[in-house]
């Protein structure tokens, strides 16, 4: 199987209202947390709505900012859990040997050795940095691998695999 293509990005996720006048808080998975608003309007995952960011500002874990539309913070709460995403064309090009996170989903991870470990089925990030979520072959167990260039020395997104070699005791 080869990596599943995304034709949309997901940029972040509201975790709650900030104030009154409808500001929220998002947590953004872009490199620069503020370059959220740089990629056009945003949209939830189910493509039922789409919002442009007015304006951002830094704050502990992500940005707080004000979405076209939403004025009060009754609107802004009934957006909180839901991802933001955007069409993948409006993203810069990609150096060659960089990806998107997403596009690590749907990857087989395989040992060293060759043996087949199971599938990346997301990316996780809990705070302590990006962890891929594997779920074992033959199993619907997961296990998290620490996406760190020593656990997982080598992505061929082309391939439709990454090579893993995860840390003494993490199975």
């Amino acid at each position: 199987m080869t990596g599943k293509r995304r034709d949309r990005i997901c940029l972040g996720t509201i975790v709650a209202a900030h104030g009154v006048r409808g500001e929220v808080k998002i947590r953004t998975f872009t490199e620069d947390p503020e370059a959220i608003g740089d990629y056009g309007a945003l949209e939830l995952e189910d493509g039922s709505r789409s919002f442009t960011v007015e304006r951002r500002r830094l704050t502990q874990g992500g940005v707080i900012a004000k979405l076209g539309g939403i004025d009060d913070r009754n609107e802004a709460e009934s957006l909180r859990g839901q991802m933001l995403y955007v069409p993948r064309e409006r993203l810069p090009e990609l150096e060659e040997d960089e990806f998107y996170l997403a596009d690590l989903i749907g990857l087989q991870a395989v040992r060293i050795s060759g043996e087949l470990l199971g599938e990346v089925v997301a990316v996780q990030n809990f705070g302590a940095g990006d962890l891929l979520e594997v779920r074992r072959a033959g199993s619907a167990q997961t296990i998290y691998v620490p996406f760190t260039r020593e656990a997982v020395p080598e992505v061929d997104i082309s391939g439709g695999r990454l090579v893993v070699d995860p840390p003494d005791g993490l199975e």
